[in-house]
C-alpha cells in the first residue's frame, strides 16, 4: 500500500503561504500541513480554509525555535514516516532605523538560519521524488551583492553550508561595526538573508544529488513577485499570483531542479547580472 503523501508549508497562516496551502488543498493528492508560530492565528487560518471547503491540518512551528522545529519533526515522523513537499515560506521583513543591528540580527536569524534549521531537521524525512521550495526574492539574486569579491564567495561552486553561515555572520559583524559599504555589502539585512537562502538552495541540491541521488529530491528557490501583503502594502501583484510559481514547481513541473524561479514561472540565471526588470523602485529592499 502506497504511503499517503504529505506537504508542509511554514509560515502559512496568512499571505503567500496561506495561498500556497489553499492551492495544494485543491490539487495535491495528500495531506497538507498549514503551520504557524501563533496557534490561535493558525487555527483561524485553518477554520477559514475549511469554510471554503478545504481540509488542511495544522501544527505549531516557530522556525526561530529549534525545540518547536524538533517537536514538529518528531510528530511528522511518528504520524507519517516522511514528507513529500516542504515549502520554506516563513520569514520576516523589518523596516526602520536599526543602529544597533537588532532588526538585522533578527532578520538573518529567521530568514536564513531559521530556514536552515527547518531543512536540517526535516530533510531526513524527505521521501523519494520529494520537492523542496525555498521562498527567496528578487532581493535574493546574487547581483544584489555589490562587491565582486563577495559575489565570488557566494557563488563559489565549492561553498559549504558552514562557509555560508560564516558569510551571514560576517555581514552581521560588519553591520554592527558600520562597515557595510567598506566591505561591499548592501545596506539591507533582508537582501542578504534572501541571497543566503538562494545560495543555500543551490548547495542543498548539490548535497542531495551527491548523497542520495537515487531519491531524486528537487530543491528550487522562488521569487514570488512584488506581492501586496501585510509585509508590503505597496505590492503590485496579488497573493494568489505570488503563490503561482511555487504551486507550478510542486504540481506542474517535474523537471526543475536547483533553479531560481521568477514570479512568472520562468527560470532566471542566479549567477548572471542580466535579470528581468524589477517591477518596483530600485530603492525597495
Amino acid at each position: 500500500m502506497a504511503e499517503e503523501k504529505i506537504a508542509v508549508v511554514t509560515g502559512s497562516n496568512k499571505g503567500i503561504g496561506f495561498e500556497i496551502v489553499k492551492g495544494l488543498c485543491k490539487r495535491f493528492s495528500g495531506k497538507v500541513y498549514l503551520t504557524a508560530r501563533d496557534t490561535v492565528k493558525g487555527a483561524d487560518a485553518v477554520k477559514k480554509l475549511k469554510s471554503l471547503g478545504y481540509n488542511p491540518l495544522f501544527h505549531q512551528v516557530d522556525i526561530g525555535s529549534q525545540e518547536s522545529i524538533n517537536k514538529f519533526r518528531d510528530y511528522l515522523k511518528n504520524q507519517h514516516g516522511g514528507i513529500d513537499v516542504l515549502v520554506n515560506n516563513a520569514g520576516i521583513r523589518l523596516l526602520g532605523p536599526d543602529p544597533a543591528g537588532v532588526n538585522a540580527t533578527k532578520t538573518i536569524a529567521i530568514n536564513y538560519f531559521g530556514t536552515l534549521a527547518v531543512c536540517d531537521s526535516l530533510f531526513p524525512l524527505l521521501r523519494a521524488d520529494a520537492k523542496v521550495v525555498n521562498i527567496s526574492s528578487s532581493a535574493g539574486h546574487l547581483y544584489r551583492i555589490p562587491s565582486e569579491k563577495l559575489r565570488e564567495r557566494f557563488s563559489d561552486p565549492t561553498l559549504t553550508v558552514q562557509q555560508l553561515n560564516e558569510l551571514m555572520n560576517k555581514f552581521l559583524d560588519d553591520f554592527k561595526e558600520n562597515k557595510l559599504n567598506e566591505n561591499g555589502w548592501p545596506n539591507s539585512a533582508y537582501t542578504v538573508s534572501k541571497v543566503g537562502v538562494s545560495a543555500l538552495s543551490i548547495i542543498q541540491q548539490k548535497i542531495l544529488d551527491n548523497e542520495v541521488p537515487n531519491r531524486n529530491i528537487k530543491v528550487n528557490f522562488i521569487h514570488p513577485g512584488w506581492v501586496k501583503s501585510d509585509m508590503n502594502d505597496k505590492g503590485n501583484i496579488t497573493i494568489e499570483e505570488g503563490a503561482k510559481p511555487t504551486l507550478y514547481v510542486i504540481l506542474d513541473n517535474d523537471e526543475l531542479k536547483g533553479k531560481y524561479i521568477w514570479w512568472d514561472c520562468q527560470v532566471v540565471d542566479w549567477f548572471s547580472p542580466n535579470t528581468p526588470p524589477r517591477p518596483y523602485p530600485v530603492e525597495y529592499q
